[in-house]
């Protein structure tokens, strides 16, 4: 039996058998982004129902950037999780091979959606820390879990991971401005 044969009968496979073709990983590559992307949009059509009125008129920390800056970073970062997700997905050959690393993934997609519901949704400024707590350690587990198939696919998600913790540090700071 060849070293090929034996690792296919023991459901091995070496990571050239594992790589997918180039149309295929282009097309998944495309794939994550508009996941991202539609999650960003959805959370984008709940921050726009609130940020020229209730969010102009609450009191916020001094470190809070301007208004221009948020879109600009978030676009940055939603292209850096899609990116990080496929990075994964090539690296393990598979989404099966990657499910709990990409199942994280999702979920830390759905709490950055939640955030938005909470915060610019409903003004739920105390539940919002307890959905950035939430958030942010599922960034964290997502970054842990993506370090095992991509470290460059881990390593794209510490600017959102950063981003998040400052984000939790503004969401605490709104909530006690704003009794």
């Amino acid at each position: 039996m060849t070293h090929h044969q034996g690792n296919q009968a023991s459901g091995m496979r070496s990571k050239f058998e594992r790589t997918p073709g180039v149309a295929r990983s282009i097309l998944m590559l495309f794939a994550f982004l508009a996941a991202v992307y539609a999650c960003a949009a959805a959370g984008g059509y709940i921050t726009a129902t609130s940020v020229d009125t209730w969010y102009v008129d609450i009191i916020k920390p001094e470190s809070t950037p301007a208004a221009w800056v948020f879109p600009i970073v978030w676009n940055v970062l939603f292209f850096l999780m899609g990116l990080s997700g496929w990075l994964v997905w090539r690296a393990a050959g598979s989404v099966d091979a990657a499910g709990a690393a990409l199942s994280i993934f999702v979920a830390q997609l759905m709490l950055n959606f939640c955030w938005s519901v909470v915060f610019f949704g409903i003004h739920a400024l105390g539940l919002t820390i307890i959905a950035n707590l939430g958030l942010d350690a599922a960034i964290a587990l997502t970054i842990y879990l993506f370090w095992r198939h991509s470290r460059g696919g881990a390593l794209l998600l510490v600017p959102y991971f950063l981003w998040s913790l400052f984000a939790t540090w503004l969401s605490f700071g709104i909530w006690h401005l704003n009794p």
